[in-house]
């Protein structure tokens, strides 16, 4: 089950925040500079706004005040033998039946909104089997002995981001879109490192040669040009000529044999495209 708070940096309770705080905190006057640091108002056009709830977004000292916050939120699973995980303000709770779970979050939404008169989104928060839950862009296969993944909506979100620089990026070299890529490529893969499913990787990676083979069938425009270009990369003059002139869209020339047979992996290597699953055998060996 996933448990979702609502709007939690901007709802949390000043007075159970300062409680808590005050529990490992003996230092009146850092108490005092904390509280001043959370009821610090917001200065928009020349006018200050005063907080009367939640904690400053963006600052390094939110997620630390929510976990002292939500200390209490850990021990009540904890407390009942419950397998969870918990980051900021995202929590799953394991357990071993549909009912089981709907008891658990019952349970536990009376705790969040009584206790620590927090708010849970019902809309978000559901309860679902392990396999289709998803947890900090992670999800987990439905074996008996469950392998971490990558969760499909990170995916489609990595691949519209991709789709937007190759748009952006249709006139430029191919090697200048590569070097854009590189970043892209090498942070999604450490964010990701720890799936051990790599068929994600692989599809991506081959997903991404053909967005790149399908934006070069684009900068060759013409038949004429795509069927020198496709000779000049090895294939038959009449092989050539026919997949150029062949009238189908740059989509489905980009997943074609022609394609495929003119701009090799060992193209893409050493044009120094990264590969998603090599990055992430790297940082494994790193780790």
């Amino acid at each position: 089950m996933d448990i979702d708070l609502e709007k939690f940096f901007d709802t949390v309770n000043h007075d159970m925040l300062m409680a808590r705080v005050a529990r490992r905190v003996k230092d009146k006057r850092l108490l005092k500079l904390i509280r001043a640091f959370i009821t610090s108002g917001i200065m928009h056009e020349g006018i200050v706004t005063a907080h009367t709830a939640g904690t400053p977004q963006g600052s390094p000292l939110s997620p630390l005040l929510s976990n002292i916050l939500l200390d209490d939120l850990d021990k009540e699973p904890e407390r009942r033998g419950h397998k969870f995980c918990r980051y900021a303000d995202d929590c799953n709770i394991y357990v071993k039946s549909q009912k089981a779970a709907q008891r658990v979050m019952e349970s536990v939404t009376r705790y969040l909104e009584k206790k620590l008169h927090l708010k849970v989104n019902k809309d978000k928060s559901k309860i679902t089997k392990p396999s289709a839950a998803k947890f900090l862009g992670y999800t987990m296969t439905w074996h008996r002995k469950p392998r971490l993944k990558v969760a499909p909506e990170s995916v489609r979100r990595l691949k519209d981001h991709i789709r937007e620089l190759l748009r952006m990026g249709r006139s430029r070299a191919i090697g200048r879109v590569i070097t854009d890529l590189e970043p892209i490529i090498t942070g999604w893969t450490q964010c990701y490192r720890l799936a051990t499913v790599k068929n994600t990787f692989e599809n991506l990676d081959e997903w991404l040669r053909r967005r790149l083979r399908c934006v070069l069938w684009r900068q060759w425009k013409k038949p004429k040009i795509r069927a020198k270009k496709l000779m000049a990369r090895g294939l038959d003059p009449v092989r050539a000529h026919t997949s150029a002139y062949n009238g189908r869209g740059p989509w489905w020339n980009a997943g074609a044999s022609h394609m495929n047979a003119a701009l090799l992996v060992r193209w893409f290597m050493n044009q120094g495209l990264a590969s998603f699953l090599a990055r992430r055998k790297s940082f494994i060996h790193l780790a």
